[in-house]
């Protein structure tokens, strides 16, 4: 293994609270990227030498040396930067698979999302910026709001509100010269959740794709009837379990265009020999944490 990243669902599974849990004993970490050292005889999709990342979850990847078969890994260029490639496997692919399977979106549509400083909401400012979508990206206030907000913006993110403004009456006027969205990606629930609906165009979409306000989803009856929303749910998981590998390899290999192109980048991380992952894990699960935890081989 040469890096490995903490997410919030490496910690989800190990409190138990995700939807697909490992037999114990188990070594922690979902995604990761590790170099080809040997391969048996038989095998012939990859090479000492290759990078590879985990083609499913449950791997462990918090550890400096795994054996593998080939069939859970998926070869990929060792020429992209190493945090990158460490960081592809879970967040950029939730992000592009809900941006282009929930609604048929063109260019110059927007999308709103919440939790927007996210891995997941960096990925989507990014690639929805590559695909020519707007994105209303909603964050927490806190006190280096203008930071995050210049921060969001250098990624391609067109505008940055607090969840106070998006409750503003004066939103009216902000969608006078924005069009209404048709898709909103909700990754935190409750509140944030409600007004997400509530700025959504007529026949639009929302997504929901975590859950870190650890309440429901509320959505009005008017809502749902007058102006038809839809609400859905998104896992990577279970994508993978209703697609090929060749999907997931085509997926994988247009995340990594993007990222030669100078269109996708890793979120902002913070290496961390594995040896200190007491303190890393503490860390990740501060509020308001801006780097990710990384763990260097």
């Amino acid at each position: 293994m040469l890096a490995a990243p903490i997410n919030p669902s490496d910690i989800n599974m190990i409190q138990g609270n995700y939807g697909l849990l490992p037999k114990l004993p188990a070594i922690g970490g979902n995604e990761g990227v590790g170099q080809v050292v040997a391969v048996g005889s038989n095998v012939t999709r990859v090479k000492p030498g290759d990078w590879v990342i985990p083609g499913n979850v449950s791997l462990g990847t918090w550890r400096t040396e795994a054996v593998f078969s080939e069939e859970a890994l998926i070869r990929i260029p060792s020429d992209i930067p190493l945090h990158t490639a460490a960081t592809l496997s879970v967040n950029p692919c939730t992000a592009y698979r809900m941006l282009m399977d929930f609604e048929q979106l063109q260019p110059g549509d927007s999308v709103i999302q919440n939790a927007a400083n996210s891995g997941v909401g960096q990925a989507v400012i990014q690639i929805a910026a590559a695909l020519g979508l707007r994105t209303i990206n909603v964050v927490r206030d806190r006190p280096d709001i203008h930071r995050l907000t210049d921060r969001l913006k250098n990624l391609g993110a067109e505008y940055v509100i607090t969840e106070e403004e998006l409750r503003n009456h004066e939103m009216k006027n902000f969608f006078k010269d924005v069009p209404r969205p048709r898709l909103a990606l909700n990754c935190v629930g409750g509140k944030s959740s409600t007004e997400l609906l509530r700025h959504l165009a007529p026949g639009g979409t929302m997504v929901t794709y975590g859950g870190m306000a650890k309440q429901p989803v509320i959505a009005s009856v008017s809502l749902l009837i007058f102006k038809d929303l839809k609400l859905r749910g998104f896992w990577l998981s279970q994508w993978k379990n209703d697609h090929s590998r060749d999907h997931l390899e085509e997926l994988i290999l247009t995340l990594c265009h993007f990222v030669r192109q100078g269109q996708l980048t890793a979120p902002a991380c913070s290496e961390v020999p594995l040896q200190d992952h007491h303190h890393a894990l503490e860390t990740s699960m501060h509020p308001f944490t801006s780097s990710k935890q990384i763990f260097i081989m």
